[in-house]
């Protein structure tokens, strides 16, 4: 299985990010050819420490990497894609890796 990890750093109006989030970009990833599961981080983002430097992390499910880069190449993908960046805050990160269980 192949996983996108969206995380996203702590924006400077976290209502307004929700907002957009939810009501913006959670249906154009919905829209991506492939995905088999879309999961969200709920309430704060913490370390074994305390806080953390992210808001919210998104998982994207696939069901092999192969899927998941061709996914990425797709309107619906780049359109998601590109609305993420604009709620991206800097230091957000969007790592994507194989798994499987252990």
């Amino acid at each position: 299985m192949a996983r996108l990890l969206v995380l996203y750093a702590t924006p400077t109006d976290p209502a307004d990010f929700d907002a957009r989030y939810t009501a913006d970009h959670i249906p154009l990833v919905h829209k991506i050819p492939g995905l088999t599961k879309f999961e969200l981080s709920d309430g704060p983002v913490l370390t074994p420490f305390g806080q953390s430097p992210f808001h919210k992390i998104a998982t994207l499910h696939f069901p092999d990497m192969a899927t998941l880069q061709a996914s990425m190449s797709t309107l619906e993908a780049r359109t998601a894609g590109e609305h993420a960046a604009t709620l991206m805050a800097p230091g957000s990160l969007l790592l994507h890796f194989d798994s499987h269980e252990a």
